[in-house]
């Protein structure tokens, strides 16, 4: 098969992690007669300082004519402190999620066999966890309606969601729980935020489509409590984008090394695909950054092709490389940290 990806790579450790998926992706398509042609575009602050805009239209026209797009991290701390910034990297992020109609995140959590000792939870209570967190994209208070009144004294931002948007996310969450354990958690705040009774009983209306599926509602705050409990209790869980966007990153912690998370944001045609990690610009520049997170995302954008095989070579790789030490400083524990590059090299020569 023949692939166009749309390859950002971004800010800080972005191009670095990206060019050690590439050399993987590659030796992938080698190993299985596929061929990828490579589109590089800029984003994020890079964007900024070349063209003055986080996601020039240029870059949304090479994403739009790719096959998926393979993307690194954005943010810069030069941004982060100014407040007063006009334009700012993280702008480019939701912008390219609205154009590119990317409405649900798909952030899975999972614990490697050599690495359990690493979580700073016990052992005995992420031991098995498995479970996929859809968090919706496009819609709530990021996308709200926003601003200050009262000579900037007092500050607002709207949670807007419509009944079409909870729908086709939660159908994305029915579906990938009838191909895992048929156990779907709508996460929601229903005792409190009217926005949360539509995502419920929006919901609810759908459960009879699914006979199938195990549907049970949870406040978000319970689930953050249960997450560092009993994490391996869940499966598949959906929630709006703020609540999604916090319970992620606390679930991520799970592991042991929030380098090692992959993630995909889905739309109706086209997928990016990301580790869940940020720019660590104090890293760049200097070959310590864990490669494995953006390389198992490629693993999930060769299973979004339907490559099951493709996709569990890298998965298998992975875990052989933690077995055998492999690792970047962040996972060595005081042993021998290999540069980001040596992961990559190694990873790809052992596809």
């Amino acid at each position: 098969m023949k692939f166009n990806i749309a390859l950002l790579a971004g800010d800080g450790i972005g191009p670095e992690v990206i060019d050690q998926a590439v050399k993987v992706s590659d030796a992938v398509a080698e190993k299985f007669g596929h061929e990828i042609t490579w589109k590089p575009a800029l984003t994020g602050a890079a964007a900024i300082d070349a063209v003055g805009e986080p996601y020039p239209d240029e870059t949304h026209d090479i994403c739009v004519a790719s096959d998926a797009v393979l993307f690194g991290a954005i943010g810069h701390p030069r941004f982060d402190n100014d407040p007063s910034a006009k334009v700012r990297p993280e702008q480019g992020l939701l912008k390219m999620r609205k154009k590119l109609g990317l409405f649900a995140n798909v952030r899975p959590t999972f614990t490697f066999p050599s690495l359990l000792d690493k979580s700073p939870l016990k052992k005995e209570r992420i031991e098995g966890t498995d479970l996929v967190f859809l968090r919706e994209l496009t819609g709530g208070i990021y996308f709200g309606e926003k601003g200050r009144r009262d000579d900037r004294e007092t500050a607002y931002d709207n949670c807007v969601y419509t009944r079409e948007e909870v729908q086709r996310l939660a159908k994305k969450g029915f579906e990938l729980a009838m191909t895992r354990s048929k156990k779907l958690c709508c996460v929601d705040k229903a005792n409190v935020l009217e926005t949360s009774r539509l995502w419920r009983e929006t919901v609810q209306a759908m459960e009879k489509d699914y006979p199938e599926v195990e549907v049970s509602y949870e406040f978000v705050d319970a689930v953050a409590m249960r997450l560092v409990q009993w994490p391996n209790s869940y499966d598949v869980l959906i929630t709006e984008n703020l609540f999604g966007d916090i319970l992620t990153d606390e679930a991520s912690v799970i592991s042991g090394s929030m380098g090692l998370m992959p993630s995909a944001s889905l739309g109706s045609n086209i997928g990016l695909f990301e580790p869940i990690h940020g720019s660590y610009p104090q890293a760049a520049g200097k070959n310590i950054a864990n490669p494995m997170a953006t390389v198992l995302s490629a693993a999930m954008m060769f299973e979004n092709f339907g490559l099951a095989d493709e996709g569990k070579a890298i998965r298998d790789v992975v875990n052989k490389a933690l077995n055998e030490g492999i690792v970047t400083e962040d996972l060595s524990d005081g042993g021998k940290a290999y540069g980001t590059n040596e992961v990559g090299d190694w990873l790809a020569k052992n596809i």
